[in-house]
């Protein structure tokens, strides 16, 4: 995300041995099916994700009634069972209609407005595959939830944005970055409308009323990061240099003029991502592009292939591009572990950024020493950036203090090894938490870092200008 700048009880085998001359054969005791718990263990949010399974793959099929804000629709989940399952939890808050559970009718309650508890008819095996079917409708616009209202639209448009919520908002799901799968997104709206998502474009079916846009996310994503969005859009298609396939999209809710330009800002998506790819290697998705939205959103957000962003105007649209294709690599193809993780996304995005757009600095080392002097009254460097809380989760410190241990750390180590840091960080990784990346950045430096992480992450003050910190 981008602010605009200004499981199951595990079971155990019991051995059975006889007394006597020979031994008997190992036998395994199955354990008793247990519930899922209702919780991934994310210290921040212990509501998100649920425990007993890992979700494969979302086939999600939605009518979007723009004019109503109403959503009508049924997902259908594929997962494994880590346990032996007698029920489970998926996090939803619209109103469910039915649930089936591998096609026969399940049991549902709601043990609160968040949770929706299945208890199939016959307990899942573990390791065995299942399919959950729900159906629901709902208005998401008139949901609040843990302090939040994450949806946003009008009679004219809507987009499912946000972070760290919205998947539940619009559909049921295994909602924690821990639990990636991939999707297949169903979109029907309103002849004349169209509907943009994650991934390629598979289908677009036009009935007499209605049309269906039917998109395919290939490679697995966090249910955070899934979006879409409807109402009337311009659409661009191409491919870079390389071949990659882009799609850009325009609210036409914007005039003319605005429409062009928000067109030009996406436009600059191949150009950015090459210069990521100087730093960070191949571009981990199979596509790519972008959509401007004309809804009142104070922020743009990383969304798995295609981020969404509002109109901007001025200067400071390089970063912002840059942030979120940053994200691609650094939040999407790898994830936190847990939400107190945020630093390694947000600050290394922030740091591509810097080495992008320049931020009017002659190198990063300089606009670090800047940074360092100017900021000591304009942020708050009470803020522990490696452990910032719920609340406090895209604070702007986390963003600006995060760039400058990013840079800090390159003085540190030295380029080549940040460099390799940075691409290995990316490389065959799919989650990570901070502790993760210190203990990659020891290993590739062969230095004890301990002091420095502690220094910039943990401390609550800002750190001396010191060798050993990072300054030059």
């Amino acid at each position: 995300m981008s602010p605009l700048r200004g499981t199951a009880a595990a079971l155990a085998g019991v051995l059975l041995l006889t007394v006597g001359a020979a031994a008997a054969e190992p036998v395994a005791q199955r354990s008793s099916p247990a519930p899922g718990l209702p919780g991934a263990g994310d210290g921040y949010f212990p509501a998100d994700g649920n425990g007993g399974y890992d979700v494969v793959h979302y086939g999600i099929r939605n009518r979007m009634i723009l004019g109503q804000q109403r959503i009508v629709g049924a997902t259908t989940i594929t997962a494994r069972a880590t346990g032996d399952l007698s029920r489970f939890n998926l996090d939803f808050l619209l109103r469910v209609k039915s649930v089936k559970v591998n096609g026969t009718p399940a049991k549902f309650t709601r043990p609160g407005r968040h949770e929706l508890r299945v208890t199939p008819k016959q307990t899942i095996d573990k390791g065995r595959s299942f399919k959950v079917r729900v159906t629901y409708a709902g208005r998401p616009a008139g949901i609040g939830w843990a302090g939040e209202k994450s949806w946003i639209g009008n009679r004219e448009e809507a987009v499912a944005m946000g972070e760290p919520h919205i998947a539940a908002y619009w559909f049921p799901s295994n909602d924690h970055p821990s639990d990636k799968a991939k999707f297949d997104i169903r979109i029907e709206v309103r002849k004349g409308l169209q509907a943009i998502a994650n991934g390629r474009l598979v289908s677009r079916r036009a009935g007499k009323k209605m049309s269906t846009w039917h998109w395919r996310a290939d490679e697995p994503m966090a249910t955070y990061l899934a979006f879409f969005a409807a109402g009337r859009y311009k659409i661009e298609r191409g491919r870079t240099r390389d071949g990659l396939p882009w799609i850009n999209a325009v609210s036409r809710e914007f005039g003319p003029t605005r429409q062009r330009r928000a067109m030009r800002f996406l436009r600059m998506t191949p150009r950015v991502l090459r210069q990521l790819e100087s730093w960070l290697g191949d571009y981990p998705f199979s596509t790519t592009g972008g959509l401007v939205t004309s809804l009142d959103v104070a922020f743009a957000l990383e969304n798995q292939t295609r981020p969404t962003y509002p109109f901007v105007g001025g200067r400071g649209q390089t970063s912002l591009v840059a942030h979120e294709l940053a994200h691609q690599w650094f939040g999407d193809k790898v994830a936190v572990k847990n939400w107190r993780d945020i630093w390694v996304n947000e600050g290394l995005a922030s740091y591509m950024e810097l080495l992008t757009d320049g931020w009017g600095f002659r190198s990063p080392a300089a606009w670090l020493r800047h940074a360092w002097g100017a900021s000591s009254g304009s942020v708050d460097w009470r803020l522990r950036i490696g452990d910032p809380g719920p609340a406090r989760l895209f604070a702007p410190e986390v963003y600006e203090r995060g760039a400058m241990a990013a840079q800090a750390l390159r003085n540190r180590i030295g380029t080549p090894d940040f460099k390799r840091l940075l691409r290995s960080w990316v490389t065959g990784r799919t989650h990570g938490s901070n502790a993760d990346f210190k203990a990659l950045a020891e290993e590739i430096s062969a230095e004890d870092l301990g002091s420095f992480f502690n220094a910039w992450l943990y401390t609550g003050k800002r750190p001396a200008r010191t060798a050993e910190n990072g300054y030059k």
